[in-house]
Parts: C-alpha cells; structure tokens; sequence
C-alpha cells in the first residue's frame, strides 16, 4: 500500500490545489483497503491468542470496520482533510523557496507518515475492541515488530497495559499488542536481554547507564502524550506537542 501511495504522489505531475481530489480518489481507497486487512488481520491473531489461553470454545469477537478504520481512529478528522495535508507541506516549502522536487520530496515524507500512523491506528484500535471482548485478559504488552526498533519502543515494550487503555504509539510505530492472561497485576516485564538493550539506549539517550537500575530510571524517561487527533503518542520525557503559544509572531 505504502509503495502504491508513494507512486501516485509522485506520478501526479502537478501538486495544486485542482489535483487534491484527483490524488484522493485513488489514495483514499487504498489507505482503506490497507486499514481494513490490519484490522481483520489484528483481530484473528488475537483470537487466535485468546484460543490458547481460554481453550477451544473461546468465542468469535465482532469487530465494526466503521469504528477501528477511517475518521473513528483520528477523532473524527476525516480521511478527506488529512490526506491534503501533504499538498500543504509541499506548498508551504515552495512559499519558504524550496525547489519543486524538495518540495515533493517533503510532501512524500509526510504521506509516508500518515498513512503509516493509519494503518498503526487500526491496529490498536482493533486491538483494543477485541480485548474488551475477551474478559480472560486484563493486560497487553507491546511486541517489537520492526527490523530496527527505536529506543521509545524498547523501553515501552517492558511495561505491561491495561487492555482498557490504547497502545501508545509514535511516527513510524510498527509495535503489536499481545495479550496477557493475569490473575494479579503482573507490574513491570523485563527480560535480560531486552534489558540490555533498554540500557545502551538510555546511555544513548542521557550519556549515563545503570545495570542496578539506581542511576537511571528507565521507566521515567518515556510518557505518553496525548494527541488530540490520534490519541497517546511516545515521547521522552520533557517533549511537548506544539501548539500556538510557539508561533513566533514577527513585530
């Protein structure tokens, strides 16, 4: 899907305002074919996960496309409204005097971006609708899926989730949820060498490491924002979303 968006931005030839529609009629139903497989795709593996911990007559979950696809998983902002935002990146380069393919170029970068944090919102969304239906977990935790995982995710992927609350996530994000069946909190997962890896990122990250743990907290360098449009975003900790108070207005 990605490759296929990436293409039809860069065949359009001319990024005015008359090719906005021209690029969504063949965009727009590809991010939601792409949303759609995510979905059913995120649902049957969690079955598939619950069937190994409640048995065989696990029943089947109901999952509603229209809620974990679409406007639903950016809080109502239309797939119409978002999928312009590219054409504005690459006007806003030209107006800073950018060149015509650098323009572009950062146009397709933030394409990239949000039909990747799409597909990344069905998946948690979905996750979340199947759980709620699944009264033998109560916890998730996050699995690594990229072939290089980000040090946000690593130190994310220790901690446990309440199956009620949404799976942070951030630019890029491939991690999945998998389900924990727990008849007491089970607070915080480590494993050693998941351990290690947490570590080289926090010395990465804060010129400093700790193996005992006293040094550094590496539970405490992490939050989840939360973004008005898509929900709990990673960061570290004394990020901030900007907002107006950080437009610099000229005298």
């Amino acid at each position: 899907m990605l490759g296929k968006l990436a293409g039809q931005w860069q065949g359009l030839g001319s990024w005015r305002d008359g090719d906005v529609a021209r690029f969504q009629r063949k965009a727009l139903p590809l991010v939601q074919a792409g949303q759609r497989t995510i979905a059913s795709l995120t649902a049957s593996y969690l079955e598939q996960l619950h069937r190994e911990v409640a048995g065989a007559a696990s029943p089947r979950v109901t999952l509603d496309m229209d809620e974990v696809t679409g406007a639903a998983v950016r809080n109502g902002a239309e797939p119409v409204d978002v999928y312009r935002r590219p054409f504005g990146e690459t006007w806003k380069a030209l107006h800073d005097g950018e060149p015509l393919d650098v323009a572009t170029d950062r146009g397709a970068n933030r394409l990239e971006i949000i039909a990747k944090t799409d597909l990344q919102l069905a998946r948690t969304h979905t996750a979340r609708a199947v759980m709620e239906q699944q009264p033998q977990v109560e916890y998730y935790m996050r699995e690594l899926r990229g072939e290089f995982d980000c040090a946000l995710c690593l130190i994310a992927s220790t901690q446990r989730y309440h199956k009620k609350d949404l799976m942070p996530i951030h630019p890029g994000c491939d991690c999945a949820p998998v389900t924990i069946k727990a008849d007491f909190d089970p607070g915080q997962v480590v494993d050693e060498a998941k351990l290690e890896a947490i570590h080289r990122a926090v010395e990465d990250a804060l010129g400093q490491s700790d193996r005992g743990g006293r040094a550094v907290d590496y539970r405490k360098i992490i939050i989840a924002n939360k973004h008005g449009e898509i929900g709990p975003v990673l960061g570290f900790k004394g990020q901030n979303f900007t907002g107006p108070q950080d437009i610099r207005i000229p005298s």
